[in-house]
């Protein structure tokens, strides 16, 4: 259990999560940022969870340990859990308040658009979200291990404080995107609409040297989406893109619509 003590109280406390587990170069870059912000506790899953979405771990053990990776968090500990898993564990077994900031990644990856959805690292946000914490993701462009993640840390900074002065309204959690810089510096932060985007699936199939059959799941992202105003679009132009994410998934301008059903006879 963490203890606060009364000489932390004046600084935020700031949980940091992933999907790409706890060793990875993003999750460290986001530590570092936070260490500069307030008081930092990690959990983290022990391995990689990327496109687990919201899964949670209810018909298996959920196993966590204190880790000392590096000398930068308060505490640190990893889960053999999913992102959402780690955020639910942190909450209501590991900390003894709640935290005043959840952030999630960097991921390796983007995480625009439709990719939200299958997100682990958008997950975890959401999870904080729906414990009423303010909550933000971040992701990168670049699913290279040993990306450059130093050009980020400004704008992550600039971001968090923005939130922890000004709050989030309930229900909403930002998303929030970095472009691949290839050698360009970052333009500046773009606030955006989810673009209208979706992947074309493939699935590769295989056969084992046992006669059995396997699959690799491959696709192509196709952005059907020509506005000025979306995460693809900014992300491609140099910009940070942060999108409100809200997880009411109501359909409110339909309900009227149902309602003309004849659904009762």
């Amino acid at each position: 259990m963490y203890e606060n003590k009364e000489k932390m109280s004046k600084k935020p406390l700031i949980l940091v999560t992933n999907d790409d587990g706890i060793t990875a170069p993003g999750i460290r870059t986001l530590i570092k940022v936070m260490n500069t912000i307030g008081e930092v506790i990690v959990v983290a899953p022990d391995s990689p969870q990327s496109g687990m979405g919201h899964a949670i771990t209810i018909n298996d053990t959920l196993y966590c340990k204190e880790e000392h990776i590096d000398d930068g968090p308060q505490k640190e500990y990893s889960t053999s859990g999913t992102p959402a898993d780690c955020v639910k564990l942190a909450v209501h077994e590991l900390l003894d308040r709640k935290p005043d900031l959840c952030v999630s990644g960097i991921n390796h990856g983007s995480n625009s658009s439709i990719n939200v959805i299958y997100s682990g690292t958008m997950s975890a946000a959401i999870e904080a979200g729906m414990e009423g914490i303010p909550a933000i993701g971040f992701s990168l462009l670049n699913y290279n291990w040993d990306a450059d993640f130093e050009p980020t840390e400004t704008f992550i900074k600039t971001i968090c404080l923005q939130v922890l002065k000004n709050g989030l309204q309930k229900g909403v959690v930002l998303n929030v995107n970095f472009p691949s810089q290839k050698n360009e510096v970052i333009r500046g932060i773009k606030i955006c609409r989810q673009a209208n985007a979706n992947w074309i699936e493939k699935f590769d199939k295989r056969q084992s040297p046992m006669g059995r059959n396997y699959y690799w799941l491959t696709g192509e992202f196709i952005n059907q989406d020509n506005g000025e105003d979306t995460d693809e679009w900014a992300l491609k132009q140099g910009y940070v893109s942060v999108v409100p994410v809200q997880f009411d998934l109501t359909a409110h301008y339909y309900i009227q619509e149902l309602n003309n059903w004849n659904l009762n006879g």
